[in-house]
Protein backbone atom coordinates (compact mmCIF):
# COMPACT_ATOMS: atom_id res chain seq x y z
CA UNK A 1 0.00 0.00 0.00
CA UNK A 2 1.19 3.47 -1.07
CA UNK A 3 1.75 5.74 1.75
CA UNK A 4 0.68 9.41 0.68
CA UNK A 5 2.82 12.04 1.86
CA UNK A 6 0.37 13.86 3.86
CA UNK A 7 0.19 10.96 5.97
CA UNK A 8 3.72 10.85 7.10
CA UNK A 9 4.63 13.75 9.80
CA UNK A 10 7.92 15.75 9.37
CA UNK A 11 10.11 15.69 12.36
CA UNK A 12 12.88 18.73 12.60
CA UNK A 13 15.36 17.58 16.11
CA UNK A 14 15.31 21.18 17.32
CA UNK A 15 18.15 19.70 19.86
CA UNK A 16 20.72 17.64 18.09
CA UNK A 17 24.93 17.89 18.89
CA UNK A 18 28.02 18.08 16.53
CA UNK A 19 31.56 19.54 16.01
CA UNK A 20 34.78 18.38 14.60
CA UNK A 21 37.43 15.78 15.63
CA UNK A 22 40.09 17.40 17.62
CA UNK A 23 42.77 17.81 14.78
CA UNK A 24 40.88 18.96 12.14
CA UNK A 25 39.82 22.39 13.99
CA UNK A 26 43.43 23.07 13.01
CA UNK A 27 43.00 24.16 9.55
CA UNK A 28 40.04 27.09 10.47
CA UNK A 29 42.19 28.26 13.21
CA UNK A 30 44.02 31.66 12.08
CA UNK A 31 47.93 30.57 11.30
CA UNK A 32 49.32 32.39 13.99
CA UNK A 33 47.41 30.00 16.92
CA UNK A 34 48.90 26.77 14.58
CA UNK A 35 52.43 26.34 17.15
CA UNK A 36 49.76 27.01 20.10
CA UNK A 37 48.09 24.57 19.02
CA UNK A 38 49.83 21.88 17.96
CA UNK A 39 51.56 22.08 21.57
CA UNK A 40 48.03 22.10 22.91
CA UNK A 41 46.96 18.81 20.81
CA UNK A 42 49.86 16.62 21.77
CA UNK A 43 49.06 16.59 25.67
CA UNK A 44 45.54 17.01 25.53
CA UNK A 45 43.43 14.31 26.95
CA UNK A 46 39.56 13.99 26.37
CA UNK A 47 37.57 13.52 29.60
CA UNK A 48 35.13 12.39 27.36
CA UNK A 49 34.62 8.68 26.79
CA UNK A 50 31.83 9.09 23.84
CA UNK A 51 34.05 11.39 22.06
CA UNK A 52 37.26 8.46 21.91
CA UNK A 53 34.57 5.37 21.18
CA UNK A 54 34.27 3.89 17.73
CA UNK A 55 30.82 5.87 17.51
CA UNK A 56 32.60 9.54 17.92
CA UNK A 57 32.47 9.87 14.16
CA UNK A 58 28.56 10.93 15.01
CA UNK A 59 29.74 14.29 15.44
CA UNK A 60 31.66 15.28 12.32
CA UNK A 61 30.91 12.46 9.69
CA UNK A 62 28.28 13.97 8.16
CA UNK A 63 26.57 11.24 5.65
CA UNK A 64 26.69 8.90 8.98
CA UNK A 65 24.58 11.62 10.79
CA UNK A 66 22.11 12.12 7.71
CA UNK A 67 21.78 8.00 7.21
CA UNK A 68 20.85 7.73 11.04
CA UNK A 69 18.88 10.46 11.75
CA UNK A 70 16.60 10.01 8.75
CA UNK A 71 15.97 5.99 9.65
CA UNK A 72 15.40 7.29 12.76
CA UNK A 73 12.66 9.57 11.20
CA UNK A 74 14.11 13.16 11.48
CA UNK A 75 15.27 15.10 8.44
CA UNK A 76 16.24 18.18 9.99
CA UNK A 77 18.44 19.18 12.88
CA UNK A 78 19.68 22.23 15.02
CA UNK A 79 23.40 21.50 15.23
CA UNK A 80 24.56 22.82 18.51
CA UNK A 81 28.13 21.91 19.81
CA UNK A 82 29.59 18.86 21.34
CA UNK A 83 33.81 18.29 20.80
CA UNK A 84 36.47 19.78 22.04
CA UNK A 85 36.96 22.90 20.64
CA UNK A 86 40.66 24.01 20.88
CA UNK A 87 42.28 25.52 23.95
CA UNK A 88 38.99 24.40 26.02
CA UNK A 89 39.78 21.84 28.99
CA UNK A 90 35.89 20.43 28.02
CA UNK A 91 33.00 20.50 25.88
CA UNK A 92 32.19 24.73 25.53
CA UNK A 93 29.08 24.11 27.26
CA UNK A 94 30.28 22.98 30.64
CA UNK A 95 33.46 24.97 30.46
CA UNK A 96 33.60 28.12 32.91
CA UNK A 97 34.22 31.30 31.39
CA UNK A 98 37.63 31.66 30.38
CA UNK A 99 40.37 34.13 32.28
CA UNK A 100 41.61 37.55 30.44
CA UNK A 101 44.46 35.74 29.96
CA UNK A 102 42.70 32.64 28.69
CA UNK A 103 39.88 34.55 26.30
CA UNK A 104 42.07 34.85 23.01
CA UNK A 105 42.95 31.41 22.53
CA UNK A 106 39.76 30.46 23.17
CA UNK A 107 37.85 33.01 21.21
CA UNK A 108 40.24 31.53 18.48
CA UNK A 109 39.03 28.06 18.97
CA UNK A 110 34.89 28.99 19.41
CA UNK A 111 35.58 30.69 15.97
CA UNK A 112 37.43 27.71 14.46
CA UNK A 113 34.40 25.80 15.62
CA UNK A 114 31.94 28.20 13.73
CA UNK A 115 33.66 28.44 10.68
CA UNK A 116 34.14 24.09 10.65
CA UNK A 117 30.02 23.93 11.36
CA UNK A 118 29.34 26.10 8.71
CA UNK A 119 31.04 24.06 5.90
CA UNK A 120 29.29 20.98 7.92
CA UNK A 121 26.20 22.45 7.74
CA UNK A 122 26.80 23.22 3.88
CA UNK A 123 27.61 19.60 3.35
CA UNK A 124 23.36 19.25 3.79
CA UNK A 125 21.42 22.13 2.45
CA UNK A 126 18.24 23.11 4.09
CA UNK A 127 18.24 20.15 6.64
CA UNK A 128 21.15 21.95 9.33
CA UNK A 129 20.81 24.73 11.24
CA UNK A 130 24.23 26.09 12.78
CA UNK A 131 24.27 27.60 16.31
CA UNK A 132 27.63 29.94 16.44
CA UNK A 133 29.10 30.21 19.85
CA UNK A 134 30.47 33.35 21.27
CA UNK A 135 31.93 35.10 24.65
CA UNK A 136 30.62 37.36 26.62
CA UNK A 137 34.06 38.67 27.86
CA UNK A 138 34.52 41.48 24.51
CA UNK A 139 30.99 42.57 23.08
CA UNK A 140 32.35 44.22 20.46
CA UNK A 141 33.41 41.03 19.53
CA UNK A 142 30.79 38.74 20.28
CA UNK A 143 29.18 40.96 17.54
CA UNK A 144 30.97 40.89 14.54
CA UNK A 145 30.71 37.38 15.17
CA UNK A 146 27.19 37.60 15.12
CA UNK A 147 27.27 39.13 11.74
CA UNK A 148 30.29 36.74 10.24
CA UNK A 149 27.50 33.57 11.44
CA UNK A 150 24.46 35.53 9.45
CA UNK A 151 26.56 35.68 6.56
CA UNK A 152 28.05 32.55 6.74
CA UNK A 153 24.72 31.03 6.55
CA UNK A 154 24.41 29.41 9.87
CA UNK A 155 20.78 29.79 10.62
CA UNK A 156 20.65 27.99 13.92
CA UNK A 157 21.94 31.22 15.61
CA UNK A 158 24.00 31.96 18.03
CA UNK A 159 24.54 30.10 21.69
CA UNK A 160 24.29 32.31 24.45
CA UNK A 161 26.72 31.04 27.42
CA UNK A 162 25.96 31.63 30.59
CA UNK A 163 27.47 33.95 33.54
CA UNK A 164 27.47 31.71 36.38
CA UNK A 165 28.27 32.41 39.97
CA UNK A 166 31.83 33.71 40.14
CA UNK A 167 32.33 34.02 36.61
CA UNK A 168 33.35 37.21 36.96
CA UNK A 169 31.56 38.08 33.86
CA UNK A 170 28.42 41.08 34.27
CA UNK A 171 24.97 39.05 34.72
CA UNK A 172 22.50 38.70 31.57
CA UNK A 173 20.09 41.70 32.53
CA UNK A 174 23.15 44.01 32.29
CA UNK A 175 23.25 46.84 29.74
CA UNK A 176 26.49 46.01 28.73
CA UNK A 177 25.51 43.07 26.73
CA UNK A 178 22.83 45.58 24.61
CA UNK A 179 24.69 45.50 21.47
CA UNK A 180 24.63 41.76 21.32
CA UNK A 181 20.85 41.68 21.40
CA UNK A 182 20.54 44.46 19.23
CA UNK A 183 22.80 42.62 16.23
CA UNK A 184 20.48 39.68 16.69
CA UNK A 185 17.05 41.97 16.61
CA UNK A 186 18.49 43.65 13.40
CA UNK A 187 19.38 40.47 11.80
CA UNK A 188 16.71 37.93 12.76
CA UNK A 189 18.95 35.61 14.14
CA UNK A 190 17.45 33.47 17.47
CA UNK A 191 19.93 33.60 21.01
CA UNK A 192 19.72 30.22 22.42
CA UNK A 193 20.23 29.33 25.79
CA UNK A 194 20.86 25.18 26.70
CA UNK A 195 21.24 23.32 29.63
CA UNK A 196 24.79 23.02 31.24
CA UNK A 197 26.08 26.23 29.79
CA UNK A 198 25.06 28.29 32.98
CA UNK A 199 26.25 26.11 36.11
CA UNK A 200 28.59 27.07 38.34
CA UNK A 201 31.35 24.71 38.73
CA UNK A 202 31.59 21.22 40.72
CA UNK A 203 33.81 19.17 42.42
CA UNK A 204 33.33 16.02 40.31
CA UNK A 205 35.22 13.58 42.62
CA UNK A 206 32.10 13.80 44.84
CA UNK A 207 28.99 11.97 44.34
CA UNK A 208 27.01 14.22 45.74
CA UNK A 209 28.37 17.36 43.81
CA UNK A 210 27.39 15.79 41.09
CA UNK A 211 23.79 15.09 41.80
CA UNK A 212 23.35 18.39 43.27
CA UNK A 213 24.59 19.68 39.34
CA UNK A 214 21.30 17.12 37.99
CA UNK A 215 18.80 18.93 40.39
CA UNK A 216 20.35 22.51 39.62
CA UNK A 217 21.31 22.86 36.29
CA UNK A 218 18.83 22.90 34.97
CA UNK A 219 17.73 25.89 37.16
CA UNK A 220 20.68 28.07 36.48
CA UNK A 221 19.74 27.87 33.00
CA UNK A 222 16.59 29.28 33.29
CA UNK A 223 17.93 32.25 34.92
CA UNK A 224 18.22 33.65 31.64
CA UNK A 225 14.98 34.06 31.22
CA UNK A 226 13.63 36.26 33.97
CA UNK A 227 17.62 38.33 33.61
CA UNK A 228 16.32 39.46 30.22
CA UNK A 229 12.90 39.80 30.95
CA UNK A 230 13.58 41.84 33.91
CA UNK A 231 16.51 43.65 32.19
CA UNK A 232 14.00 45.19 29.28
CA UNK A 233 15.82 43.40 26.66
CA UNK A 234 12.54 42.36 24.60
CA UNK A 235 10.87 45.97 24.98
CA UNK A 236 14.38 47.58 23.51
CA UNK A 237 14.89 44.78 21.34
CA UNK A 238 10.85 43.44 20.39
CA UNK A 239 11.69 41.21 17.48
CA UNK A 240 14.40 39.07 19.30
CA UNK A 241 13.84 35.79 20.30
CA UNK A 242 14.63 33.82 23.29
CA UNK A 243 15.17 29.70 22.90
CA UNK A 244 15.38 27.67 25.93
CA UNK A 245 17.00 24.25 24.81
CA UNK A 246 17.34 20.73 26.71
CA UNK A 247 15.54 22.06 29.87
CA UNK A 248 12.52 20.40 30.01
CA UNK A 249 9.19 22.41 29.52
CA UNK A 250 6.61 21.80 32.52
CA UNK A 251 8.38 24.46 34.76
CA UNK A 252 7.18 27.04 32.27
CA UNK A 253 3.59 27.91 33.13
CA UNK A 254 4.90 28.16 37.03
CA UNK A 255 7.33 30.22 36.45
CA UNK A 256 5.66 32.55 34.30
CA UNK A 257 2.93 32.73 37.27
CA UNK A 258 6.09 33.60 39.82
CA UNK A 259 7.52 36.21 37.33
CA UNK A 260 3.89 37.93 36.63
CA UNK A 261 3.13 38.19 40.53
CA UNK A 262 6.71 39.67 41.19
CA UNK A 263 6.17 42.29 38.38
CA UNK A 264 2.79 43.14 39.65
CA UNK A 265 3.74 43.44 42.72
CA UNK A 266 7.14 45.33 42.45
CA UNK A 267 4.99 47.92 39.77
CA UNK A 268 2.17 48.22 42.34
CA UNK A 269 5.06 48.87 45.33
CA UNK A 270 7.00 51.57 43.52
CA UNK A 271 3.87 54.04 43.00
CA UNK A 272 2.96 54.40 46.51
CA UNK A 273 4.60 55.87 49.75
CA UNK A 274 8.41 55.26 50.26
CA UNK A 275 9.06 51.49 51.53
CA UNK A 276 12.00 48.82 51.57
CA UNK A 277 9.69 47.13 49.22
CA UNK A 278 9.09 50.27 46.59
CA UNK A 279 12.63 50.76 46.51
CA UNK A 280 12.93 46.88 44.75
CA UNK A 281 10.48 48.10 41.96
CA UNK A 282 11.39 51.71 41.41
CA UNK A 283 12.05 52.03 37.61
CA UNK A 284 11.06 48.29 36.84
CA UNK A 285 7.42 49.08 34.88
CA UNK A 286 9.59 51.80 32.51
CA UNK A 287 12.48 49.32 32.03
CA UNK A 288 10.86 45.86 31.08
CA UNK A 289 7.85 46.89 29.98
CA UNK A 290 5.23 44.23 29.45
CA UNK A 291 4.07 41.38 31.42
CA UNK A 292 6.76 38.31 31.95
CA UNK A 293 4.18 35.86 30.39
CA UNK A 294 3.19 38.34 27.53
CA UNK A 295 6.99 38.66 27.25
CA UNK A 296 7.11 34.91 26.52
CA UNK A 297 3.95 34.99 24.17
CA UNK A 298 5.79 37.72 21.80
CA UNK A 299 9.48 36.73 21.98
CA UNK A 300 10.16 33.19 23.70
CA UNK A 301 10.35 29.54 22.71
CA UNK A 302 11.68 26.07 23.95
CA UNK A 303 13.53 23.31 22.54
CA UNK A 304 11.57 20.88 24.66
CA UNK A 305 14.10 17.84 24.08
CA UNK A 306 12.31 14.63 24.38
CA UNK A 307 8.90 16.06 25.86
CA UNK A 308 7.84 14.11 28.85
CA UNK A 309 3.98 12.72 28.86
CA UNK A 310 3.37 14.63 31.98
CA UNK A 311 4.29 17.34 30.44
CA UNK A 312 2.44 17.14 27.55
CA UNK A 313 -1.17 18.45 29.23
CA UNK A 314 0.52 21.77 30.07
CA UNK A 315 1.23 22.61 26.30
CA UNK A 316 -1.65 25.12 25.59
CA UNK A 317 -0.23 26.90 28.67
CA UNK A 318 3.07 26.82 27.43
CA UNK A 319 2.04 27.45 23.75
CA UNK A 320 1.26 24.90 21.24
CA UNK A 321 3.18 27.66 18.37
CA UNK A 322 6.41 27.41 21.45
CA UNK A 323 7.37 24.01 21.60
CA UNK A 324 9.93 21.92 19.91
CA UNK A 325 10.87 18.64 19.88
CA UNK A 326 14.72 17.80 19.73
CA UNK A 327 16.48 14.39 20.42
CA UNK A 328 19.82 15.48 21.50
CA UNK A 329 21.10 13.05 19.00
CA UNK A 330 24.08 11.86 18.97
CA UNK A 331 24.18 11.55 23.18
CA UNK A 332 22.96 8.68 24.90
CA UNK A 333 20.41 10.26 26.55
CA UNK A 334 18.79 11.22 23.29
CA UNK A 335 16.12 9.45 21.75
CA UNK A 336 18.29 7.82 18.72
CA UNK A 337 17.59 4.81 17.50
CA UNK A 338 14.22 5.26 19.30
CA UNK A 339 12.29 8.53 18.40
CA UNK A 340 9.66 7.37 16.64
CA UNK A 341 8.86 5.83 20.20
CA UNK A 342 10.15 8.79 21.79
CA UNK A 343 7.52 10.73 19.96
CA UNK A 344 4.96 8.16 20.69
CA UNK A 345 5.15 7.78 24.74
CA UNK A 346 5.11 11.72 24.96
CA UNK A 347 2.19 12.63 21.76
CA UNK A 348 -0.12 9.55 20.81
CA UNK A 349 -3.00 11.23 22.08
CA UNK A 350 -2.39 14.77 20.82
CA UNK A 351 -4.15 16.27 17.66
CA UNK A 352 -2.47 15.96 14.34
CA UNK A 353 -1.60 19.52 14.05
CA UNK A 354 -0.60 20.30 17.18
CA UNK A 355 1.90 17.19 16.46
CA UNK A 356 2.78 19.08 13.69
CA UNK A 357 3.49 22.19 14.78
CA UNK A 358 5.81 20.62 18.32
CA UNK A 359 7.78 18.02 15.77
CA UNK A 360 8.69 20.41 13.12
CA UNK A 361 6.54 23.66 12.08
CA UNK A 362 7.75 25.49 14.86
CA UNK A 363 11.16 25.02 14.23
CA UNK A 364 11.26 26.09 10.34
CA UNK A 365 9.62 29.34 11.71
CA UNK A 366 11.97 30.31 14.02
CA UNK A 367 14.97 28.53 12.52
CA UNK A 368 13.99 29.15 9.08
CA UNK A 369 13.91 25.70 7.26
CA UNK A 370 12.18 25.26 3.95
CA UNK A 371 9.04 22.62 5.42
CA UNK A 372 7.86 22.18 1.79
CA UNK A 373 11.52 20.75 0.98
CA UNK A 374 11.39 19.17 3.93
CA UNK A 375 8.19 17.67 3.64
CA UNK A 376 9.05 16.17 0.06
CA UNK A 377 12.34 14.09 2.28
CA UNK A 378 10.00 13.14 4.86
CA UNK A 379 7.19 11.65 2.56
CA UNK A 380 9.80 8.18 1.88
CA UNK A 381 11.23 8.18 5.45
CA UNK A 382 9.24 10.28 8.23
CA UNK A 383 6.93 8.21 10.87
CA UNK A 384 3.25 7.74 9.67
CA UNK A 385 1.14 9.73 12.15
CA UNK A 386 -1.27 6.77 12.53
CA UNK A 387 1.97 5.24 13.63
CA UNK A 388 2.71 7.64 16.44
CA UNK A 389 -0.81 7.94 17.21
CA UNK A 390 -0.37 4.58 19.10
CA UNK A 391 0.28 4.79 22.82
CA UNK A 392 3.27 3.58 23.51
CA UNK A 393 3.26 0.77 26.52
CA UNK A 394 6.64 -0.89 26.76
CA UNK A 395 9.73 1.29 26.53
CA UNK A 396 12.75 -0.13 24.03
CA UNK A 397 14.13 -2.67 26.93
CA UNK A 398 18.05 -1.08 25.32
CA UNK A 399 16.51 2.48 25.18
CA UNK A 400 18.91 4.82 27.12
CA UNK A 401 16.88 8.45 27.10
CA UNK A 402 15.48 8.93 30.00
CA UNK A 403 12.05 9.91 28.52
CA UNK A 404 11.82 6.07 29.09
CA UNK A 405 12.68 6.09 32.90
CA UNK A 406 10.01 4.96 34.97
CA UNK A 407 7.80 7.40 35.65
CA UNK A 408 8.35 9.06 31.60
CA UNK A 409 4.58 7.25 30.87
CA UNK A 410 2.75 9.11 34.28
CA UNK A 411 -0.23 11.15 32.37
CA UNK A 412 -2.03 13.68 33.59
CA UNK A 413 -4.80 14.48 31.84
Amino acid sequence: MTIAATDRCTVISADCHAGADLLDYKPYLESKHHAAFDAWAATYVNPYEDLLADTADKNWNSARRLAELEEDGIVAEVVFPNTIPPFFPSASLMAPAPTREEFAQRWAGLRAHNRWLADFCAAAPGRRAGVAQILLNDVEEAVKEVRWAKEAGLTGGILLPGTPPGSGLPELYSSAYDPLWAVCAELGVPVNHHAGSASPPLDATEPAARAVFMVETTWFSHRALWHLIFGGVFRKHPELKLVLTEQGSGWIPGVLDMLDYYHSRLVAAASKASTAESKFGAGLAAMMGNPPSEVWRENCFVGASFMRPHEVPLRDRIGIDKIMWGSDYPHDEGTYPYSREGLRIAYADVPRNELRAMAAGNAARVYGFDLAYLDGIAAKSGPTYEELAVPLETPPADATSPVFAPGGKVRVW
